[in-house]
C-alpha cells in the first residue's frame, strides 16, 4: 500500500508538471483557442442570441427534429462552414481550485494504474513502461482522437504529445519504483 501511494503521489505531480508546461509553458494546445480580432463583436452577438450557457453545434436541429430534417440539413450543409461554441455567461475561473482538483485526479488516475500494474507477473521496468505507454495510448484515442474523428480538432497532436509524453514519465517513475528489487 506505501508503494502505491508513493507512486500514485509522484507519478501524479509528474503528469500535473507536464500538463501545465504544455498548456502553459510549451503552449501547444494554441492552434485550439485561437484569437480573433473579432472577439469583441461575436461575444456581443453570442450574449444577444444564446439564452443559456451550453454547447452549441451550428447549424443544427432542434431534438424533436426527424431522420428526414436530419438527412436533408446534411445534404445542404456539404462543403460549408459550421461551429461548435461553449458559451458561458459568466467567467469565473478559479484557476487555484481548478490545479489543485487537477492534481488529485492526477494523482487519482496514477493510483488506479498503481494497483493494476501491482498486480502484473513480470514487473520489471520494461513491462511498466511500454504498461504506461500502452496507458496513454488508450487515453488518446478514447477522447481526443475519437472526438477528432466527428470534431476536427486544432491540437490533436498536442494531446498526442501529451498522452505520450505524460505516461511515459508516469512509466519511468513507475517502472523504477515497482521494477526494483527487494534487498
Amino acid at each position: 500500500m506505501k508503494k502505491l501511494l508513493l507512486g500514485a503521489f509522484v507519478g501524479g505531480i509528474l503528469l500535473f508538471i507536464w500538463q501545465f508546461l504544455s498548456w502553459m509553458v510549451l503552449n501547444l494546445h494554441y492552434n485550439a483557442y485561437q484569437y480573433t480580432p473579432k472577439q469583441d463583436a461575436i461575444m456581443s452577438t453570442l450574449s444577444t442570441q444564446i439564452d443559456k450557457e451550453g454547447q452549441y453545434m451550428m447549424p443544427s436541429l432542434p431534438p424533436d427534429a426527424s431522420m428526414e430534417e436530419h438527412e436533408k440539413l446534411m445534404k445542404t450543409m456539404e462543403g460549408k462552414p459550421w461551429a461548435m461554441v461553449t458559451y458561458h455567461q459568466s467567467f469565473n475561473m478559479s484557476m487555484g481550485a481548478n490545479m489543485i482538483r487537477g492534481l488529485i485526479v492526477d494523482m487519482l488516475i496514477v493510483a488506479f494504474f498503481c494497483a493494476i500494474i501491482s498486480r502484473m507477473n513480470a514487473l520489471n521496468f520494461t513491462a511498466i513502461f511500454i504498461s504506461a505507454l500502452f496507458v496513454g495510448m488508450i487515453v488518446f484515442f478514447n477522447i481526443p482522437y475519437t472526438n477528432h474523428i466527428w470534431y476536427k480538432g486544432f491540437d490533436l497532436m498536442a494531446y498526442f504529445i501529451d498522452c505520450i509524453v505524460g505516461w511515459a514519465l508516469v512509466g519511468i517513475w513507475l517502472g523504477w519504483l515497482y521494477g526494483r528489487k527487494k534487498a
